[in-house]
């Protein structure tokens, strides 16, 4: 399975982003998907994870509350909603697909996408 990470940008503080990744060549189908971010200078660190087949979502304490994924399975897709932004949260992120045992660690994880960067202002 390919994945693809989109919609990154420059945002205020406080303000709202919408990520999407798209599968092609299989459909997320039997595929748990994460989200993974990367800031200069840091290790790669998980962000959410929604599992297949019953959609349990999971979530970095930093981000829960103010973050939420979800599949749309007739678009393949997998969204990362974005709200009240930190500036601690600039990062390039990256989706990806595990299969078996869902777990959070990045190693886990099979397949990746290209990151989308997100820069929030302060």
């Amino acid at each position: 399975v390919q994945l693809q990470a989109s919609g990154g940008g420059l945002v205020q503080t406080g303000g709202s982003l919408r990520l999407s990744c798209a599968a092609s060549g299989r459909t997320f189908g039997d595929y748990h998907i994460g989200w993974f971010r990367q800031a200069p200078g840091k290790e790669r660190e998980f962000v959410a994870a929604i599992t297949w087949p019953f959609h349990f979502t999971h979530y970095s304490p930093s981000v829960k509350g103010r973050f939420t994924i979800s599949r749309d399975i007739a678009k393949n897709t997998v969204y990362l909603q974005m709200n009240s932004l930190k500036p601690d949260d600039t990062a390039d992120y990256c989706c990806a697909a595990q299969d078996g045992t869902y777990s959070s660690s990045p190693s886990k994880y099979a397949y990746w996408g290209q990151g989308t960067l997100v820069t929030v202002s302060s």
